[in-house]
């Protein structure tokens, strides 16, 4: 059940509490042929946190993403994630045991309505299949409660008037925000966002960044990001892990990661 939004919007983001290591990435390598796309990475994540992966463009902060949840598998490193320990998970376990995504390019059923779009999202959590339920009156309670949980992510995220308009025709920002929607249906103690901003006006970015606050502060979800707004990272992030083609060079608070001389080179610099 989704926890009370009991939190004023202006809530001071530093009011969180930050809790232990609930992700661990040991020196994680992966090549694709010949080309190295991470080299003996290591970082953590603390429960409760917002901790951002940024670098130029072809640093490798998807393939990162990817190799959190699933996609790839590093050749070399190790994953501990709520004391477990993996060299990979595939996709449908790294759901199953609560790491959900987004994606920077959007991956929605177009065709269908918001509210049907968020209840695929209820999938890892359905003991009968999503079509299944239509025709098994056993399972109509439960699906009662699929929909409420998920018209309750519907007025979390004020999508209330477009809950039955088919995402196709939703304008780009809408459709992000429903994206974000579907990846909190799975409930998720992880949440990965890959550039969520990306292709929005300042309008849309002031909204989704603070539905991203209000998803950490409020749900108490733990959430790394990827963003190339540095003004938005900076702002938002407890922690920050700097990549440049593929190896770590800076970690820190956001003061420290905008103060260190190879992040100002390798990327900020390039900003400013």
């Amino acid at each position: 059940m989704m926890k009370p939004l009991d939190l004023p919007l202006d809530a001071p983001h530093h009011a969180r509490r930050i809790g232990p290591v609930i992700l661990s990435l040991e020196n994680i390598s992966l090549s694709f042929g010949g080309v190295k796309a991470l080299t003996d990475i290591s970082f953590d994540v603390r429960e409760g946190e917002i901790r951002s992966i940024i670098g130029p463009n072809g640093a490798g902060k998807s393939s990162m993403l990817n190799v959190i949840n699933g996609v790839y598998r590093p050749q070399e490193g190790r994953i501990v994630f709520r004391g477990q320990e993996r060299r990979a998970m595939q996709p449908h376990e790294a759901a199953a045991h609560g790491i959900a995504r987004t994606f920077q390019n959007i991956a929605l059923f177009r065709g269908m309505s918001v509210l049907d779009n968020l209840m695929t999202g209820r999938a890892t959590h359905m003991k009968a299949g999503l079509f299944a339920q239509a025709l098994w009156w056993g399972a109509r309670n439960e699906e009662l409660e699929h929909r409420r949980r998920v018209e309750e992510i519907i007025d979390f995220l004020d999508i209330q008037a477009w809950r039955k308009t088919p995402v196709s025709r939703l304008p780009y920002g809408l459709q992000k925000r429903v994206d974000l929607g579907r990846a909190l249906a799975m409930e998720p103690k992880i949440l990965l966002l890959d550039e969520p901003m990306a292709g929005m006006n300042v309008e849309e970015k002031e909204d989704m960044c603070r539905f991203i606050l209000e998803v950490n502060d409020q749900l108490g979800t733990t959430i790394v990001l990827i963003e190339h707004d540095m003004g938005v990272v900076m702002d938002i992030s407890d922690r920050v892990v700097v990549l440049d083609y593929g190896k770590k060079i800076g970690d820190g608070a956001p003061d420290e990661v905008r103060n260190n001389e190879d992040v100002i080179r390798a990327y900020l610099g390039t900003e400013h």
